[in-house]
């Protein structure tokens, strides 16, 4: 496919599934026999790589408790990542949203970084993480944006995920960056959506009593997300306490804990759903919520691919992917008041918008194909 004898793809870490997952499982179908480079493995949890070449920095056999807290083990991420030794690979892809474009290559490797966005805890979102420990760690924060300023500048060329991330490339890092947005797999998403059409279908017995029980009988919006204090979501769970409309609540993340502690009994979460599932819960819920400010967005196409409207907050990746007042609603402030007026408007238009969206959600998932992400992800790195 490229004149590359030797690939590696370098990855953060693998210890989840979502969108980026989708992206390196594709990179892997264009270079089969790459080798990736990751801080830590947990096989559990990143099920979908079992089939991969892996190696894993030193971080993988330290105890839990420390590579599980990021921000205060963020000495380690760089240590690890400049470690590895790519002085054997023609090329190298990193696929980043904090430490992996941080590896050293030889002038005869080059090194392409598909950036999923700047290190968002030092950027973009630094008071959703940092907020309570910035007067005590100032200088630290300091340090940690000047290497992570010097670190962006090792790739050979920078690929932005979105024109979203490729601003924020220039803004923080002072590089220009061409823009691939991520593949959606038009073909996989087909054939689910035909087994789910099949009369036939149920969900998983573990959770389809649950789920009848507590959603099915009645309408529902939904939330697909990593529990993240970046994406948002008590902002969601403060407006549906107040409505008392259900909400279903699908993902992990270290704030999981904390936002079933603040929900009601309308409010309902599952996690580890299969796509199969996740899809049957896109077809029929009233409309995905996106409080965040994304950057790209891959469950948004998931959920128009479905006929599920979007509400998403007007900034960011949604901006890219909702086409408004057409596929989604998008609202202005991060706030409750404005989640709430979007809620409610949708609620006016959801007849119309409903019936219009599969005219207009083919051609909008066009433009993210699979095919389109081969192609364009080859002619930046020739």
């Amino acid at each position: 496919m490229t004149g590359y004898k030797k690939i590696a793809i370098v990855y953060d870490w693998m210890d989840k599934w979502g969108g980026v997952e989708r992206v390196l499982l594709t990179l892997n179908e264009m270079f089969p026999k790459a080798t990736f480079f990751t801080s830590y493995y947990n096989p559990k949890k990143a099920y979908w790589a079992k089939h991969l070449n892996i190696n894993q920095s030193f971080i993988g056999k330290i105890p839990k408790f420390i590579k599980d807290s990021r921000i205060f083990s963020v000495i380690l991420y760089p240590l690890a990542f400049e470690s590895f030794n790519f002085n054997d690979f023609d090329l190298v892809i990193s696929v980043t949203s904090s430490y992996a474009k941080s590896i050293i290559t030889s002038p005869n490797t080059k090194h392409i970084c598909y950036l999923l966005t700047p290190t968002r805890f030092l950027w973009s979102h630094q008071d959703d993480y940092l907020k309570k420990y910035v007067q005590y760690a100032n200088f630290y924060i300091k340090y940690l944006k000047n290497w992570d300023l010097i670190a962006a500048q090792r790739p050979d060329k920078i690929i932005s995920i979105s024109e979203t991330v490729s601003r924020r490339c220039e803004k923080y890092y002072g590089r220009e960056s061409g823009v691939v947005y991520p593949p959606f797999d038009l073909e996989y998403w087909k054939n689910i959506r035909n087994i789910i059409s099949d009369i036939k279908f149920q969900p998983d017995k573990k959770w389809q009593s649950d789920l009848r029980s507590k959603i099915l009988n009645s309408k529902f919006y939904l939330i697909v997300s990593r529990l993240e204090p970046y994406k948002k979501i008590d902002l969601v769970i403060s407006l549906f306490k107040k409505f008392k409309k259900k909400l279903l609540i699908v993902g992990e993340g270290t704030q999981r804990n904390y936002l079933r502690s603040i929900s009601d009994d309308n409010i309902h979460f599952f996690s580890k759903l299969t796509d199969l599932e996740l899809g049957f819960l896109y077809s029929k819920a009233e409309a995905l919520l996106m409080p965040q400010e994304e950057d790209f967005g891959y469950v948004s196409l998931e959920a128009q691919f479905f006929g599920c409207p979007v509400i998403a907050f007007g900034k960011g990746g949604a901006v890219e992917t909702v086409i408004e007042d057409k596929t989604g609603i998008l609202f202005n402030n991060q706030n409750v008041g404005d989640l709430r007026q979007a809620v409610e408007r949708f609620e006016m238009i959801k007849y119309n918008l409903k019936l219009n969206m599969p005219k207009l959600v083919p051609s909008n998932l066009k433009r993210f194909s699979k095919m389109d992400f081969i192609k364009n992800f080859l002619n930046c790195i020739e």
